[in-house]
């Protein structure tokens, strides 16, 4: 693997309801001038993906059917989706934040909440604080969901 491309998302128990959903709307490359990720179409913006290297905190990327994504050690905690939506898995919904455009009923249900990526509501220094807090809640997050008895363990 070349060391720009992002980590495959390992197909964890606990990243199900995700990868079913992102595999519904994977494709392949269809072109020379298609923008890819690994071996898929990339399903986000090439800024929206950039802004989520922004806001990794150090995290490396991970991909899965096209979507870039920020795990912990293996468990999704935030996908980039189309034109600018986070997909963040979070107890509940951040209250601070504007929701994205889009939200994923499909995922909804399993903890998933549609943020906007640009928070262009705010001053960009502001916004871009609660991004990384509720980034940073969401690694956490997936931390906690892998602490529960039977949960497996990816490195």
């Amino acid at each position: 693997m070349r060391p720009d491309l992002p980590t495959r998302l390992p197909k964890h128990p606990l990243n199900t309801p995700l990868l079913e959903y992102l595999r519904a709307q994977g494709a392949p490359p269809g072109g020379p001038g298609d923008y890819t990720l690994g071996e898929w179409q990339l399903h986000a913006h090439p800024d929206l993906l950039d802004r989520l290297k922004e806001l990794a905190l150090g995290v490396p990327l991970n991909a899965a059917y096209g979507i870039p994504l920020l795990a912990h050690k293996g468990v999704a905690a935030v996908a980039a989706q189309g034109t600018g939506t986070l997909l963040m898995r979070l107890p509940e919904p951040p209250a601070d934040l504007r929701e994205g455009r889009w939200p994923v009923p499909e995922l909804t249900g399993h903890g998933w909440w549609a943020v906007d990526a640009w928070q262009s509501d705010l001053l960009t220094v502001e916004g871009d604080h609660r991004l990384l807090m509720a980034i940073e809640q969401a690694l956490s997050h997936a931390r906690d969901l892998m602490s529960q008895p039977g949960v497996r363990h990816f490195q």
